[in-house]
């Protein structure tokens, strides 16, 4: 017993370590990490895998923030654009008076923009991915 325990134990593990991949067609939005500035804020860093045949010319997220409690701390709008088809895009962003120790989840609320190059604006929520690999959860 004891050795299937830690074998179910190391298979989570590796299931952890594993990349999230974005599907054909799909954009995945990935919490990578949470790390402390000098300031006292926390830095955010997302990583944005465009699998939708489609530049994303605009791309903008609004954020609640909720503490340990689980309690809205604040809200942002981060502006991630632009987001070229078939590649991953790396963005940092600050989450000013907050610590990272301090931050149970980032919960997508709302995506003001999204808009394909040459296109109209499109529900991004249709083809959106969440997944996190901080401290922290990402959830709509």
């Amino acid at each position: 017993m004891r050795v299937l325990g830690w074998l179910a134990a190391g298979l989570l593990a590796l299931g952890a370590a594993a990349p999230a991949t974005a599907a054909e067609g799909r954009l995945l939005v990935e919490l990578n990490k949470l790390e402390p500035t000098d300031t006292g804020a926390c830095r955010a860093f997302f990583l944005f895998r465009n699998r939708t045949g489609r530049t994303l010319e605009a791309f903008e997220m609004s954020l609640a923030i909720l503490d340990s409690g689980g309690v809205i701390d604040r809200l942002l709008t981060i502006d991630a654009a632009p987001l070229p088809a078939g590649r991953t895009t790396l963005k940092l962003f600050e989450i000013p008076e907050t610590g990272c120790d301090d931050i149970s989840d980032v919960l997508l609320h709302d995506i003001p923009a999204c808009t394909p190059a040459n296109g109209e604006a499109t529900d991004c929520f249709a083809f959106l991915d969440l997944a996190s690999r901080a401290s922290a959860t990402l959830s709509e």
